[in-house]
């Protein structure tokens, strides 16, 4: 208790559970401390500073989330469905799924970061001006820009937070921490300067438009509930019988806001533009933790804080999800681009994971968790091996510079094809077992019509990924085409741990499947 002297009035010293937090603490830690390093360490030993402390803070944080996990299968669910923070964190079977699964893509992305052999995908200095003599002599030098990691770990820290946040004003500040470093990242390519910087300013802008839709959104639930803590908005939402205004127009606009966090049509005008001006490994750790981080927080919002309003919700990510999983698959059958083309087939993704969302049951958030899951280490892998591609100027991303790869490099187009295979839901890989969960979530709530769109739609998806695996394998090479580059111990360890990942959750999926289905349970 802290005690004021004029008044002698005791105020409550607020309770905080540091153990719960601690897989937040330490990558944020970590985040300090490579700013740190960054302050005080030589140039010369940066890079191998900062990749030894991000992985080791990374595995550290996620032996705790097991840890976590284990206690609470262990207590039969009882003594982990707890907040922490004074309420404001919850602690649940999603929050330590979600984070471990964000954890664990994290140390995968560090893994591609550290890639130096293919001359860096990052400017050798972000402050220079494309194309100028600054930008010349830092690149002649061979400056290694490491401030990325930093920045990594920070946006890493805002994700853990995002689906764990149990009120709405931690959710908007999780929402900025994560966005704003990669708005940074977005900009930083040694290539294409002015793409990845055009790029970034996109995401930025229109970030910052989701950011305030989602804001304002918070301020008119608290105008409805008098609070911003989910369970009292819930609560406030059960106790109505009156459809409220304040209530309907805060809920549309907390939709807006994550909807474009996850690339959902009609919020999705960001994703092929970003993606292909990224960086690519910063595209490839964007397309994958993001993705599970603005899930988890969708989750959270309308399983707890709006369940008490689904009939005024469910229609409306009905209509979001159809449409968003046929756009996306439509739209990517005239890509001529292959990080682009990968951008659109994201859009359609994040329509088949609203299919699990709109089950609303534990089936359906089950199936959501392993989608994630499965989807993340499959993109990152493919956008590791689009960056081993390469020609005179860079990444070759045009398809057509793609024909014939499998016959120069069999092994490298083998397991782009495999991933592909993944994203159309063929047998025998993780992307059918992850459609397959969420459309059966989907049946068990009368989701009929939902699995019917998702069908076409894969198939209508399977034809332009089919096509890259026929123009890779029996397409004539090109002359003077690309070359597939020997990369360097940590990108063949992030494309092989992805590609295991894949054929393993495809052909042994159930001890997942399993872990997904005892962590389907929301603090209410």
């Amino acid at each position: 208790m802290i005690r004021l002297a004029a008044s002698e009035t005791l105020i409550p010293a607020p309770n905080i559970e540091y153990y719960e937090l601690s897989p937040i603490l330490i990558v944020f830690g970590v985040g300090v401390l490579a700013v740190l390093v960054e302050a005080f360490l030589p140039r010369a030993h940066r890079l191998h500073a900062q990749l030894a402390l991000c992985l080791t803070g990374l595995v550290a944080a996620f032996v705790v989330v097991c840890t976590l996990t284990d206690e609470a299968q262990e207590n039969a669910r009882a003594v982990p469905q707890k907040v922490a923070a004074e309420g404001a964190v919850a602690i649940d079977g999603m929050t330590l799924f979600l984070q471990g699964t964000i954890l664990l893509l994290g140390v995968v992305a560090v893994l591609l970061l550290a890639e130096r052999r293919l001359g860096g995908e990052f400017a050798a200095s972000a402050a220079t001006v494309p194309g100028s003599a600054a930008e010349k002599e830092t690149t002649r030098l061979g400056w290694v820009q490491t401030e990325i990691y930093p920045l990594l770990m920070f946006s890493i820290g805002g994700m853990l937070i995002f689906p764990a946040a149990n009120d709405l004003l931690l959710m908007f500040v999780a929402l900025e921490v994560l966005s704003l470093p990669l708005y940074l990242l977005c900009g930083l390519a040694r290539r294409r300067r002015l793409l990845s910087q055009e790029a970034a300013l996109k995401y930025f802008l229109l970030g910052a438009f989701s950011s305030a839709f989602f804001l304002y959104g918070i301020a008119l639930l608290y105008g409805y509930a008098g609070s911003v803590r989910l369970s009292d908005i819930n609560a406030a939402v059960s106790g109505s019988e009156d459809n409220d205004a304040l209530l309907l127009i805060g809920m549309a606009l907390l939709a807006v806001g994550l909807l474009f966090k996850v690339g959902a049509v009609p919020f999705h005008a960001w994703t092929p533009d970003v993606y292909q001006g990224a960086p690519t490994p910063v595209t490839a750790f964007m397309a994958a933790a993001t993705k599970v981080a603005a899930f988890g927080a969708l989750l959270r919002v309308f399983y707890v804080g709006l369940g008490g309003a689904k009939w005024d919700w469910h229609p409306m990510f009905w209509g979001v999800a159809m449409v968003t999983m046929l756009f996306g698959s439509l739209v990517a059958l005239v890509q001529t681009d292959v990080k682009r083309m990968l951008a659109y087939s994201s859009i359609a993704h994040a329509g088949f994971i609203l299919v699990g969302l709109v089950a609303t049951n534990a089936e359906g958030l089950s199936a959501t968790m392993f989608y994630l899951l499965a989807y993340g280490f499959s993109t990152i892998a493919a956008f590791a091996i689009i960056s081993l591609v390469r020609d005179g100027s860079g990444e070759a991303t045009h398809l057509s510079q793609w024909a014939g790869l499998g016959r120069r490099s069999p092994v490298v187009a083998g397991m782009f094809a495999l991933l592909l295979l993944a994203f159309a839901g063929i047998p025998l890989t993780s992307g059918f077992t992850a459609k397959f969960a969420v459309f059966s979530a989907s049946a068990s709530a009368g989701g009929t019509p939902l699995i019917v769109v998702g069908v076409l739609s894969s198939t209508v998806a399977a034809f332009f990924y089919i096509r890259v695996i026929v123009l890779m394998f029996f397409s004539a090479p090109v002359t003077d085409g690309p070359r597939v580059a020997v990369p360097s111990l940590t990108t063949a360890l992030a494309v092989w741990i992805g590609v295991a990942v894949t054929v393993f959750l495809g052909v042994l999926p159930q001890p997942v499947l399993d872990l997904a289905d005892n962590a389907s349970f929301l603090i209410s």
